[in-house]
């Protein structure tokens, strides 16, 4: 297929796709926002090495700048693994992690930039701004890899699991435990799974109306 023929599928694609979908239901919205809740304690019903490679195929195709996609992801599942992230975990974190069948250690790479050829080729030159410039770098694939961790959430609840994302741990000892052989650092954790709702313990918090904290300029 040759880039013209590749560009027009693309386009045919995109078009089908709003000739369908006018925009999300309220249902589709309740799931992955309205009703949703972050939670704290779990059932035992298992979630699927399947399931968690469909978060990932659905989440990679949320936006990041110059399709960087710096999120590295280690799903903590185990026993033994469980029982290693323990002493990473702030106190009031340790009972509901233990509980979770899976924790997600969402993380960043620190050398995103090594495939910019394949993940940006019409500007390949990029990858010597980001290599070149550590600090730029750091800041940068944290910004977009916290992005893809929203991604992360909202794909999961689109699959009908639910969420408890967490930063009460101790990053550095998460990345001694599982990330040193690595250029992944710690960014934040999310316990995944199917929530026992006796763990919800009141109405939904306070949200700022559109007038609060909005404006239209």
């Amino acid at each position: 297929m040759s880039e013209e023929e590749a560009l027009a599928a693309s386009r045919a694609r995109i078009d089908d796709v709003r000739n369908r979908i006018d925009r999300l239901d309220n249902n589709a919205l309740d799931l992955i926002f309205r009703e949703a809740r972050s939670h704290n304690w779990w059932t035992d019903r298992d979630v699927s090495d399947d399931q968690l490679r469909e978060i990932w195929d659905v989440m990679k195709y949320g936006t990041t700048s110059a399709n960087t996609l710096p999120a590295r992801i280690l799903f903590i599942r185990s026993k033994e693994a469980k029982e290693k992230l323990a002493p990473c975990l702030n106190p009031a974190n340790v009972d509901k992690t233990m509980l979770a069948p899976v924790t997600a250690l969402i993380a960043t790479d620190l050398n995103y930039f090594d495939n910019f050829e394949k993940l940006y080729p019409p500007r390949p030159e990029m990858k010597e701004r980001h290599a070149s410039d550590a600090a730029f770098a750091a800041k940068f694939g944290l910004q977009q890899g916290t992005l893809q961790g929203a991604y992360f959430i909202i794909a999961a609840r689109a699959l009908g699991l639910d969420c408890g994302a967490m930063g009460g741990f101790d990053a550095a000892k998460a990345d001694a435990a599982f990330l040193a052989s690595t250029s992944w650092k710690s960014n934040f954790l999310c316990n995944i799974g199917y929530a026992d709702l006796s763990g919800i313990k009141g109405p939904r918090l306070y949200r700022y109306a559109f007038d609060e904290v909005c404006k239209v300029i």
